[in-house]
C-alpha cells in the first residue's frame, strides 16, 4: 500500500509534462508555418514543409491544426503578438492635428518598414486563401478607428479630407512612395501630411470654361 501512495504523485506530474510537451510542439509548428509564410506566402505553404520545419510528421501537424482555418488563425494571432501594429489611443492624445498625423504616420511607416516582407505576401494571397481573408478582415476596423482619430479637430472638406487620411495609411501608399519611388520615410509623410491639409480645405468651386459660360451651359 505504501508503494502505490508513493507512485500516486508521478501521475499528474506525467500529464503535466505530456501537456507541455504537447504545447512546445503546437508552439513550434506555428512558428514553422510563420516563418513559412514570410518567405514564400501562405499560398505556397505546404503542410509537408511545415512538417519538416517543425520536425514533426505531417500526422503531427493535422493534429494540432486539424484544418487551414486552424492553422492560420493560430499563426495570425501569434505574428500579431510578436508585431504590434502602432497604438491608436497613444495619437488620439496629440491635440494639434497636423502634429498627430505626422505623428501617426511617422510610426505606421516605420511598422511597414519592419513588416513589409509579410505584408506584401499575405495582401498578395489574400484572394487566394479564403481563411487568410477571413483572419485579415478585421483589419478594416483598425483602420477606420486609426483615420477617425486623426480627422479629429479638423474642419472643411470631411469626405474629401478623411479619404486622404485612409489612403496615407494604406500600406501600398507607403510602398509607392518609399520602395518605388524612393522618397525616404521623413519625406513620405511630409507628403502625405500635405495631401491631408490640402484636402481637408473647402473644395473651391469648379471653374467654367469661356466656351461653356458664352453658351450659357
Amino acid at each position: 500500500m505504501s508503494r502505490e501512495i508513493s507512485a500516486a504523485p508521478r501521475r499528474p506530474y506525467r500529464k503535466r509534462r505530456r501537456a507541455e510537451q504537447e504545447d512546445e510542439t503546437r508552439r513550434r509548428i506555428t512558428e514553422a508555418t510563420v516563418a513559412l509564410h514570410g518567405e514564400v506566402g501562405p499560398a505556397h505553404t505546404t503542410v509537408s514543409a511545415i512538417a519538416e520545419r517543425a520536425g514533426v510528421q505531417r500526422a503531427t501537424v493535422y493534429r494540432h491544426f486539424p484544418d487551414e482555418r486552424a492553422l492560420i488563425g493560430a499563426c495570425s494571432a501569434h505574428w500579431r503578438a510578436a508585431n504590434p501594429r502602432p497604438d491608436v489611443s497613444g495619437w488620439a492624445a496629440i491635440e494639434d492635428p497636423d502634429a498627430r498625423l505626422r505623428s501617426a504616420l511617422g510610426e505606421l511607416y516605420a511598422w511597414y518598414d519592419r513588416t513589409e516582407y509579410m505584408m506584401e505576401k499575405i495582401i498578395r494571397d489574400a484572394a487566394l486563401v479564403e481563411p487568410l481573408r477571413e483572419a485579415i478582415a478585421g483589419v478594416a476596423g483598425w483602420f477606420d478607428a486609426a483615420a477617425g482619430v486623426l480627422a479629429e479637430g479638423r474642419s472643411g472638406d470631411a469626405a474629401r479630407g478623411r479619404a486622404a487620411i485612409a489612403h496615407a495609411l494604406e500600406f501600398d501608399t507607403w510602398r509607392s512612395l518609399v520602395r518605388r519611388q524612393g522618397l525616404a520615410p521623413a519625406e513620405a509623410v511630409d507628403l502625405m501630411a500635405l495631401l491631408a491639409t490640402v484636402s481637408w480645405s473647402p473644395a473651391a468651386p469648379a471653374r467654367r470654361s469661356p466656351r461653356a459660360a458664352h453658351s450659357g451651359r
